[in-house]
């Protein structure tokens, strides 16, 4: 997987629990998901539906009734489940709000070695500076990443690591996601 398609993934809230309960066996169908992922039916729905639309996710052919369709994986969509199940396999469960905001995990796996902030904007492309900055910032208070500033330099830069569960998710993906 390259880092521009688990940006994507990751840009709904529950793509990662709905991969990884897939992974682990859960039936694809809505009711078994919803009660295995917690998610809402609304943000439950858009995700499923994000999954679909980038291609990790279809329609079982020739199964169920129509308004209780059953979905399967894609040949990239198992890909992509093995991954979300890595993830949520070395964090806790305290840790799925963070997890499930857009820029948690590309911006970890960037972080697979220490990075200053414009190297890590870079090899995610599409993030803006006020998303990066946020991230950093809300896994900073988490101590999923550390800010250390190089105060010989002029001016002084800040370098910044993965950290604690940060750490075990950025080696994960990075093992398994290509920075392009």
């Amino acid at each position: 997987m390259d880092i521009k398609t688990l940006v994507n993934t990751t840009s709904r809230a529950w793509t990662i629990p709905i991969l990884a309960q897939l992974h682990a066996g859960v039936a694809g169908r809505q009711a078994p998901l919803l009660a295995a992922t917690g998610a809402s039916r609304t943000a439950f729905a858009q995700s499923m539906e994000h999954l679909i639309s980038i291609g990790l996710l279809e329609r079982n052919p020739g199964y169920g009734h129509p308004l209780r369709p059953e979905f399967r994986l894609t040949k990239h969509g198992v890909t992509a489940a093995t991954i979300a199940s890595k993830i949520l396999n070395v964090t806790a469960d305290e840790d799925q709000g963070l997890l499930r905001r857009s820029w948690t995990v590309p911006v970890l796996t960037a972080l697979h070695r220490p990075s200053h902030f414009n190297e890590i904007k870079r090899n995610l492309h599409t993030i803006s500076d006020r998303a990066l900055s946020q991230s950093l910032k809300t896994m900073e208070a988490k101590n999923w990443v550390q800010r250390n500033v190089d105060e010989t330099a002029r001016p002084p830069r800040p370098l910044y690591r993965a950290a604690n569960t940060g750490a075990l998710v950025s080696r994960v993906t990075a093992a398994e996601v290509r920075l392009l």
